[in-house]
């Protein structure tokens, strides 16, 4: 008997795809500085800092302030940073236009679906019940869910697995080179997420782009017919 063919997955980034985070993640920015005493942040400014997960973006937090960040010790202030996002990292987040028919209209057409941040997982997965997308995703991997992150493909990988897919049906969604990179690591086709973060030259090396989250279903069934 011929072998049953394995469900089509996407695979979503979230901040800067799936929601407009910035808002929040900016917030937390500016109180951490200013909880050190040191000049807050624009959220501007912000922006370009996210997409490598918490250390990364305090890392750079903290760089930007300059020598009078010398003594902050990052750990600490990487801890200060979750302390104060992780209540209120729905406060001022929303769900990109159209993010609810894109993600029903892949449901609907037979696809798995799969979130992919370097988020912490506990609070990816907080996030996402509060948007109202709980039981949305098949799996959901974290920034600590494995031994590495994005753009290490074992981060893609255990997130398909996770998801009961398998690579060479499945895509990834992102705005951020790491998503890029993480899908060729792991041989998943790329669709690059225009609406989100990411400049322009980040879309290099992916499959196919979209202008908007409602483009996803269509992109997506073109690389991975059913």
């Amino acid at each position: 008997m011929p072998s049953q063919t394995p469900p089509r997955l996407a695979v979503f980034d979230m901040d800067g795809t799936l929601l407009d985070s910035l808002p929040d993640l900016a917030a937390s920015a500016d109180r951490l500085l200013k909880s050190y005493g040191l000049p807050g942040i624009a959220p501007d400014l912000v922006r370009a800092m996210v997409g490598d997960g918490v250390a990364a973006l305090v890392r750079r937090l903290l760089a930007h302030a300059g020598e009078a960040a010398a003594a902050i010790d990052a750990q600490q202030a990487v801890d200060r940073y979750m302390a104060d996002y992780t209540p209120r990292s729905t406060e001022q987040s929303r769900l990109f236009p159209g993010t609810d028919y894109a993600l029903d209209t892949l449901r609907t057409q037979g696809w798995r679906l799969a979130v992919c941040t370097n988020k912490p997982v506990a609070a990816a997965t907080r996030i996402i019940a509060a948007l109202g997308l709980e039981g949305m995703f098949d799996a959901i991997g974290g920034g600590d869910s494995f031994p590495a992150r994005k753009p290490n493909p074992i981060h893609l990988l255990g997130t398909i697995e996770q998801a009961r897919g398998t690579p060479h049906r499945a895509v990834m969604v992102g705005d951020h080179h790491n998503d890029i990179a993480v899908a060729e690591g792991a041989g998943v086709r790329a669709i690059f997420a225009r609406w989100g973060y990411g400049r322009p030259d980040m879309e290099a090396g992916a499959t196919a782009g979209g202008d908007s989250i409602t483009e996803i279903p269509h992109l997506a069934a073109e690389l991975i017919p059913s």
